[in-house]
């Protein structure tokens, strides 16, 4: 199969370096968990998950859970609550839905404040290297010294130091020597949680978490790393250059993999904005295999513009297909069957193309309303299951 490559901006033909596959995905910050824009990145790499084991793959995928950081912390005192109790409530309330939704869980789930004894060694092995200096009591990593750094994102110097200061980076820190420079270690605020380290109390900064959770887990080179496109920069260039320099070999990553973003009322979808629609609002509404439908319906690298009667349109026709099920099943299935299972193999073999597949499974689906052939019925449901329909 082929995917699109975020840091080549091509598409390239997955050639894993070794079994199994190595997968890492960013996971959420539990303060309000799961809108729609959660629901779709975590379905869309279920669904790789789930084809590569298909095509004879093993897979190990590490997603991690950023229990301590800004956002998190805010929201916990605006409640007057202690973060690690709304953290809990939320990853309780995410991890119920990823099961409605019929989510494989990951392989490995890592919480970032399990593992700061391994980010303090990896900011302790930056530093040593020249690559990273404290101040003030925080750490910082020297971006302009890394070759390339932000490459993958595209944006000027300009365009970084914005998407720095949208994502709670302050270039204006007195405290770093370029403005460019990012956190590793960040330290103790009031009102915050800490830890001790070398550098003083605070905790660790948001990039570093997952540069040392995927080297635990996976290595200091992984097959396929994503998350949302909003995470290419700085969150993702940011992994690359900590993990290379720590490491002292690349590439982290042979494929980068980004989502598009959940839009609703012409704006993205997102907390701040308060434009968001929950899947736990919706799924005892709808059930998790046509929120599935819907969700999968746009390929995965476009922008989703979510709207009401645009999911009950993707419910009737998912109901179609659940009707088209309904009947006895064995058998070979018809050579007009298997033009469709051709379709649907070839557009996932196309940077997962999930709306041509859903196309072909719905030509074979009104091949059985029509014809209603039990090899035919049978690899209907076959190729439903291998995308993550439950059909119960």
């Amino acid at each position: 199969m082929r995917l699109f490559n975020t840091s080549s901006h091509e598409l390239e033909t997955v050639r894993p370096r070794a079994e199994p596959v190595t997968m890492y995905v960013c996971g959420v910050t539990p303060y309000d968990t799961t809108h729609l824009g959660h629901a779709r990145t975590y379905l869309v790499f279920d669904v790789l998950q789930r084809y590569l084991r298909y095509l004879g793959h093993g897979v190990r995928y590490v997603q991690n859970v950023t229990d301590v950081d800004d956002p998190l912390i805010e929201r916990a005192n605006a409640l007057g609550m202690d973060y690690r109790e709304l953290a809990d409530r939320y990853v309780k309330i995410f991890l119920a839905d990823l099961e409605d939704l019929n989510v494989i869980m990951p392989t490995v789930y890592p919480r970032a404040t399990e593992e700061i004894p391994g980010m303090i060694a990896t900011i302790t092995s930056l530093i040593e290297k020249g690559m990273a200096y404290p101040r003030g009591g925080s750490v910082y990593f020297r971006a302009a010294r890394f070759p390339g750094y932000g490459a993958m994102s595209g944006l000027d110097r300009a365009g970084m130091l914005q998407a720095h200061r949208d994502t709670g980076e302050d270039p204006d820190d007195p405290n770093k020597e370029d403005q460019l420079d990012f956190r590793l270690w960040q330290a103790a605020r009031p009102g915050e949680p800490v830890w001790e380290s070398p550098w003083g109390p605070g905790r660790p900064g948001w990039h570093i978490e997952c540069s040392t959770m995927a080297n635990r887990y996976l290595g200091p080179r992984l097959d396929i790393h994503g998350g949302g496109e909003d995470l290419i920069f700085p969150h993702h260039c940011s992994e690359i250059a900590q993990s290379e320099t720590a490491s002292g070999v690349g590439p982290f990553c042979q494929y980068w993999v980004h989502v598009g973003l959940v839009w609703m009322d012409g704006e993205k979808m997102s907390k701040s904005k308060g434009n968001m629609a929950f899947a736990r609002d919706l799924l005892p509404v709808y059930g998790g295999d046509a929120l599935r439908y819907y969700l999968i319906g746009t390929q995965y690298r476009q922008r989703l513009e979510y709207i009401p009667d645009d999911l009950e349109a993707a419910a009737d026709r998912w109901r179609s297909v659940v009707h088209a099920l309904k009947g006895p099943r064995g058998g070979s299935p018809s050579d007009r069957a298997l033009t469709y299972r051709d379709a649907f193999f070839a557009a996932m073999d196309e940077d997962l193309d999930t709306p041509r597949a859903l196309a072909a499974i719905h030509g074979l689906a009104a091949l059985v309303a029509e014809a209603s052939e039990p090899g035919d019925r049978d690899l209907l449901a076959s190729l439903l299951q291998i995308v993550g329909f439950r059909l119960d």
